[in-house]
């Protein structure tokens, strides 16, 4: 696949699992806290690379949920009257948390539909029978996957 596909197809899975490309989201928060794409991706505990490609669409997907997550902490604090004052010291404050923070991701509080992008992506890959049956296959030793196997078996 040429490299103009593979972009498109990138930021085509973005907006599809967290709701618009990455680079967009990215540079609302560089202008927004007035920062480097480079201090951002410091806050955000991701090299300053690993930022660029997704921003551009070179890699679908942010690996790592805790980065996922401080940059939905860093969207949520643009709401907040003293970042949104657009003070320096409230600006910088805010950052300093976020790269502070140690967000715990788990399957309860993840910020983005996981389970929705996992069934899309399932649903690519095999056959409805084919999910079925791979779930009763896994049902004794893993049932919370078994289960996941069984929604995108489900016909829409």
């Amino acid at each position: 696949m040429e490299d103009h596909k593979i972009v498109q197809r990138n930021i085509a899975l973005q907006r599809e699992w967290y709701g618009e490309p990455l680079g967009d989201r990215v540079r609302r928060l560089v202008v927004a806290f007035d920062v480097s794409q480079a201090n951002l991706a410091d806050v955000l505990g991701i090299s300053a690379p690993m930022l660029s490609q997704v921003m551009s669409g070179r890699r679908a997907k942010i690996g790592n949920p805790a980065v996922l997550a401080r940059l939905i902490m860093l969207e949520r604090k643009i709401l907040t009257p003293e970042v949104a004052s657009g003070r320096r010291e409230a600006l910088q404050n805010a950052l300093d948390d976020v790269r502070a923070s140690k967000p715990a991701v788990t399957r309860d509080n993840l910020p983005v539909d996981v389970g929705r992008s996992a069934i899309m992506a399932l649903r690519r890959l095999a056959s409805p029978e084919d999910l079925t049956e791979a779930a009763g296959l896994l049902d004794q030793r893993f049932p919370d996957l078994a289960e996941l196997l069984r929604r995108a078996g489900k016909r829409r």
